[in-house]
């Protein structure tokens, strides 16, 4: 049995949670989420708690028992406290700024970075070099943060760029002077 889809998932105050064929609802005060599973799993909800079993115990069933319950973990868990990633951007001249619902990014470039965010994604900017990403899709909350961070990813001479906020940099040396 998987170790991590045999755990029960509680219910946080606030958290209505539904099932309806093989789709999962959970809505809260943030919003709401769907998770759709397959016919191989089996979801029961019991007082304050979601079960995820698996029908069968084929290769096929086992695989997804740990995946669906995390993704149904993280669908419940997101419309009470959303996920959030934040960014830091490091360099002469970088800087982020508001632009309605969108992010306007200087990073060296002849031309502004402009991203719009997705339905249910947040972007805020404080400090002019500390972006935060949050939603109640955990998904949805790291692939924008990683969109934002491809723009201009740290190089390891200088470690200008955009960053995780506390990821570790690996610096190389540059080229030795003339002697």
């Amino acid at each position: 049995m998987s170790r991590i889809g045999k755990l029960p998932i509680s219910i946080p105050a606030g958290v209505e949670v539904k099932v309806e064929g093989n789709v999962l609802t959970a809505k809260g005060p943030k919003g709401t989420e769907t998770v759709e599973f397959p016919s191989e799993i089996e979801v029961v909800i019991k007082e304050n708690e979601v079960e995820v079993n698996r029908k069968a115990d084929d290769r096929k069933s086992r695989s997804l028992h740990g995946l669906f319950r995390t993704l149904i973990s993280n669908a419940i868990n997101g419309v009470h406290t959303p996920f959030e990633k934040k960014l830091e951007i490091v360099g002469v001249g970088y800087r982020a700024a508001m632009q309605g619902t969108a992010i306007n990014l200087s990073l060296g470039y002849s031309h502004p970075v402009v991203i719009e965010p997705p339905a249910g994604i947040t972007i805020a900017v404080e400090a002019n070099t500390k972006v935060t990403v949050s939603g109640t899709n955990k998904q949805m909350v790291g692939d924008v943060a990683a969109l934002i961070r491809s723009k201009r990813p740290p190089e390891p001479y200088k470690g200008k760029g955009v960053k995780y906020e506390g990821e570790y940099i690996a610096r190389k040396a540059g080229k030795a002077g003339k002697k």
